[in-house]
């Protein structure tokens, strides 16, 4: 069952204007939009990650958690008083996060929406291997460790790029450390042992990358649940990070119509087969809109497409 949020969410859809994109724009999303805006070095991956937890929790105090974030690398580095050394550096902020913090993987509810949100995961100490990455990456990229996001098949982990030698941590493990070559065990956990270990699988995420999947991974929770309100708003966000892709604004229009707002959603539908005709659901698309046109109402096998 989805879990309903804790905060008000009369802000919901509230006081809007329209983008250029035709994306509904609140002031939340508009901090997300600059976010996201930003190169890749100013880019604020803990902050636009509380912005997308915003459109869940309106009143969302973005600011008290950002620094939650700082004084846990604060308390890290009083704990290392002079010492430098990025292994031990790193060691701490394991520690600090997995042990003294208690934060883990919630593998009791794995498909609770609040996993994916970062004052959650925060609060509650429970979450997902991308929220728990991104604390770490957070926490860690303050003590200047060389860390990056690891886009791994059904897994994200924490690389840490030593001068000597590259680790692969598992943040939904309670920090554990591998090498690298070791990589073929998460993939056994995850699938069986029936998926062989490629060297993309552990091509470096950006930050957007990571955005990209905690909002992707928000959309499969709420369209599985039929949760079409937000899922709709995820999509929007999704629009925001990827104005130019089609397939969000073809979900965009059938959320729509989910909703019952079919005169958006035969906008949404038909800009989506013009910038797509050659996709391979244009033809139902198209039929599906000349339905509509005709004044019929869509099935419920349209809906579910």
């Amino acid at each position: 069952m989805l879990v309903q949020a804790n905060l008000d969410m009369g802000a919901r859809g509230g006081n809007t204007v329209t983008s250029s994109m035709d994306v509904p724009m609140s002031s939340t999303r508009t901090r997300l939009r600059e976010a996201l805006g930003r190169s890749a070095r100013d880019l604020e991956l803990g902050r636009a990650a509380l912005y997308i937890a915003q459109e869940e929790y309106p009143q969302l105090p973005v600011e008290r958690y950002t620094l939650r974030l700082d004084a846990l690398a604060e308390a890290v580095k009083d704990r290392l008083d002079d010492e430098t050394a990025p292994p031990v550096v790193l060691g701490e902020v394991i520690h600090a996060l997995f042990e003294r913090e208690g934060l883990r993987g919630n593998k009791e509810s794995y498909h609770d929406p609040r996993n994916s949100f970062i004052n959650d995961v925060l609060d509650r100490r429970l979450g997902i291997p991308l929220t728990l990455g991104i604390i770490l990456l957070e926490v860690g990229w303050r003590l200047g460790l060389p860390l990056e996001g690891v886009n791994f098949p059904g897994h994200f982990l924490v690389r840490y790029r030593g001068a000597a030698e590259h680790l692969l941590i598992d943040p939904f493990d309670a920090g554990r450390i591998r090498f690298e070559s070791q990589a073929q065990e998460v993939l056994d956990q995850q699938y069986g042992g029936v998926v062989r270990m490629q060297p993309a699988f552990l091509r470096a995420a950006s930050k957007l990358d990571m955005i990209r999947r905690l909002l992707v991974n928000l959309k499969g929770l709420y369209v599985n649940v039929k949760d079409d309100e937000r899922a709709l708003s995820v999509v929007e966000c999704l629009m925001l990070l990827h104005p130019a892709f089609p397939g969000e604004r073809r979900d965009r229009g059938m959320l729509l119509l989910r909703l019952g707002r079919e005169q958006e959603a035969k906008e949404q539908l038909r800009r989506y087969l013009d910038g797509a005709p050659g996709a391979v659901d244009a033809k139902r698309i198209g039929l599906l809109v000349r339905r509509l046109d005709s004044g019929l109402t869509a099935q419920e096998e349209d809906l579910d497409g």
